[in-house]
This record gives C-alpha cells, sequence and structure tokens, in this order.
C-alpha cells in the first residue's frame, strides 16, 4: 500500500507540474527575434537573426571547459570579427548574474571565463555593430522544475540547508553479549548449616534484599535468611531444602540493566580500534540499536588471532540478552568539513552527481565535486554554495519531473 501511495503521488507531481511548465513560455525575444529553438547554425549553435545580422551562439566544451563561441554573420556572410562587440549576461536561479564578453579568434568570438553547470538561466545577448544595438533573450533551462509546496509536502520531498558536517569512518566487527562483570554476584551462605527453605527459582527475579533461602547455623542452631545482595535475574542456583549450605556457592545473580559487547578484532584492525571510541550496537537479528564506548581492549590474542574489545552497554530495556550475537560499528576517524550534503539527497544525473537545490517553488540541478563520503553525509568540494537549501527525500521525485519536461543540455 505504501509503495502504490507513493507511485499515485509521484504522478500527481509530475502532472502537476508538467501542467505548469507548459504554460511557461521558451524562446528567443527581441526586435526582430526569432524563437529560440527554430533554428540551428552551421556550427550547431543557436541562431539569433535581427533582420540581415545574426549571431550563431554556441556553447563548446569539446575537450576545453565549457565556453561561449560565436559567430557574426550579415546578409548569411561572415561579418568581420573586429566589427562586432557582442557580450552575453546569464540569469540564473536565484538572481546570480554572468557576464561575458568576446574577443576575436580564428574565425568565431571566444566568451571570456568559463560556462558553470548547470547550463540553466535566462540569456541576454547584445551586439553592438555598425552604430547598430542588437538585442536577444531567452530562457535556456535544464534540469529545472517547479513544484507547488503543498504538492511536495503530499510527496514526502524534505530538504535541508547545506553546511559543514562531521565525517565519521567506522569500522564493523562481530561479536556477543556478556553480562557485565560488574554486575554479577555469587551468593554463599554466611555459615555452614541445614537449608530449611528455598524461596526463588532459576529465572526469577529478584530485587536487593529480597530472601533467596532459610539456613539454620550447626554452630548456633539458630535460622537467618540469606538474601539477595543485588537486583537481578537468577541464573544459577545449587541450594534444595535438606542439603547442607557448606562453603559453595548457592545462588548467582545476574543484573542485566547492563551488559558487555565482546567483539572480536583482528590484526588488520588493531590499529585503529582505541580505547574510548564510540560504538553503535545492534542486534544479529531485529532493530534494536544502542551506543556504547570501548572500555578495554585485551591484550592476549585467541586461537584466531583475534583480540576482544569491550563495549559497556546500557540495557535498561533489556534489549540485548547474554548470549546474543551482535553486529558493532567502532568509530576509528572523524573529520570536520566545512560543505557536505546527505547522501539520501544524492541523484544521477547525466554524467555527474546531483543534488537539486530548491529557490521558492523551483527545484533545479547543482552538479557537485564530491570528496569524501562517509555514512549519511558526503563533503562537497564544488558545485554548491554553503547555506543552500537542497532536497533530501525523495529527490528521486524531482529528478523524474525534470526528465518528463524534458529540458536538454544546451551546447
Amino acid at each position: 500500500m505504501k509503495t502504490i501511495f507513493v507511485l499515485l503521488i509521484a504522478l500527481t507531481l509530475l502532472a502537476c507540474s508538467g501542467d505548469e511548465q507548459a504554460a511557461t513560455p521558451s524562446g528567443a525575444h527581441g526586435e526582430g527575434a526569432q524563437p529560440a529553438a527554430e533554428a540551428r547554425g552551421p556550427h550547431r549553435g543557436k541562431m539569433l537573426v535581427d533582420g540581415p545580422f545574426a549571431i550563431e551562439l554556441a556553447i563548446f566544451e569539446s575537450g576545453v571547459p565549457p565556453e561561449y563561441h560565436a559567430w557574426p554573420t550579415l546578409d548569411g556572410k561572415p561579418a568581420p570579427l573586429e566589427t562586432v562587440e557582442l557580450q552575453v549576461e546569464l540569469t540564473r536561479l536565484g538572481g546570480k548574474q554572468d557576464r561575458f564578453t568576446f574577443a576575436p579568434k580564428e574565425d568565431f568570438l571566444r566568451g571570456s571565463g568559463v560556462v558553470h553547470e548547470p547550463h540553466s538561466f535566462i540569456v541576454k545577448v547584445t551586439a553592438n555593430h555598425a552604430g547598430q544595438t542588437h538585442e536577444w533573450s531567452y530562457e535556456s533551462f535544464e534540469g529545472r522544475t517547479t513544484i507547488a509546496p503543498d504538492i511536495a509536502q503530499t510527496a514526502g520531498i524534505e530538504t535541508a540547508i547545506a553546511g559543514p558536517a562531521t565525517l565519521v569512518t567506522t569500522k564493523t566487527l562481530y561479536g556477543r553479549i556478556v553480562p557485565d562483570p560488574s554486575r554479577e554476584r555469587d551468593v554463599r551462605a554466611r555459615f555452614p548449616g541445614v537449608i530449611q527453605s528455598v524461596s526463588k527459582r532459576l529465572g526469577d527475579s529478584v530485587r536487593a534484599g529480597d530472601v533467596l533461602a532459610v539456613v539454620e547455623s550447626n554452630e548456633s542452631l539458630r535460622t537467618y535468611n540469606v538474601t539477595a545482595p543485588i537486583g537481578g535475574v537468577i541464573t544459577a542456583r545449587d541450594a534444595n531444602p535438606g542439603e547442607q549450605s557448606g562453603d559453595r556457592q548457592l545462588f548467582t545473580i545476574i543484573d542485566p540493566s547492563s551488559v558487555v559487547a565482546e567483539l572480536a578484532v583482528f590484526p588488520s584492525d588493531r590499529a585503529h580500534v582505541r580505547v574510548g571510541a564510540a560504538v553503535t550496537v545492534r542486534a544479529t537479528q531485529g532493530e534494536q540499536i544502542v551506543a556504547g564506548k570501548v572500555e578495554r581492549i585485551e591484550m592476549q590474542a585467541a586461537a584466531n588471532q583475534s583480540i576482544v574489545a569491550r563495549v559497556g552497554i546500557d540495557n535498561a530495556s533489556g534489549q540485548f540478552v547474554p548470549g546474543a550475537f551482535i553486529t558493532a560499528d567502532v568509530q576509528v576517524a572523524r573529520r570536520e568539513v566545512p560543505l557536505a550534503v546527505k547522501t539520501a539527497g544524492l541523484q544521477p544525473f547525466r554524467d555527474f552527481t546531483v543534488v537539486f537545490e530548491q529557490v521558492d517553488s523551483t527545484y533545479e540541478v547543482r552538479m557537485l565535486e564530491l570528496g569524501e563520503t562517509q555514512g549519511d553525509w558526503a563533503e562537497v568540494l564544488g558545485g554548491l554554495e554553503p547555506g543552500a537549501r537542497y532536497a533530501t527525500q525523495n529527490s528521486y521525485l524531482i529528478k523524474a519531473d525534470v526528465e518528463k519536461s524534458g529540458a536538454s543540455h544546451d551546447h
């Protein structure tokens, strides 16, 4: 049912945002200008025509960072490059602007600077030639879509602010739960004698001070109570009415509110696992998770050459029982990074890994240069500004909507 619900939300999202995009005009505007998608020039660039004067404009990125190339023509023939003054102004989502001037190179005008990804912007082109000014403007969007807030909320799209994060490196170790030695007591009779009665059985829960048995002293012939020194569970009993207590162990009590995880550390991990390291312990069966720290590392290796790292666990809920097998993630390194995003928000887009930045109700791809990825976080080295709001949960719905819109990569 949950899968069907998500699919229905996705279809609704795509239908609504698709209608919004269909209503948004796209093309070249200006005196004598043609719609942007109507014509391509001999260099596969966009043709911007104003009477007899025209500019073929293209983003060239074959073997070089993306840059603008332009070919001016007059009456269909190449215009002298030195007679054309050209400027391109790009307005990106959020209002940021990039400006490019052009200089002659070989048979074209070459734009200054790199046209950074994504190639999604409103383009304004201004050309001065023979004392006349020619202007065009058009939309060139890619990886962009608009989703109404109520639809985004219903679809479960969540966002976060890009900023600093702590990358934590962990090692996965395996082991089992054992009783906490500091919470285990062996109970004996204070004076040898005959056991008159036993009031607790194996597996019973007791509180400190509860009577476990009554013994008649061999010397005084007086009876006295054998009581529980701590609260816990009786895990061993060797006492029956009519027996001599002697000096043997009558009961064993374990307090399960605190247990120990014994983790096997093999030679390849010994240099990384240290006392004090934070640990997340998980039961191999079920979803029980608890945090602890490495309290002690044994120095003697077992037959399989592993050594034991002991982790104290608060087990007040009783979810970990002695003898149970567990998996543990031990923190072996941590590093602060100035900018990171949640890995849940990452999506593939063309040849890039991206997140979708949100500005008002519009989402647009941000091509990321990523560093180290650990756990829920990926370090960002470029492609996203600190403080940007980006989609985390269900960002795949945004990608699906972008792909449905058909906004292409402009060259």
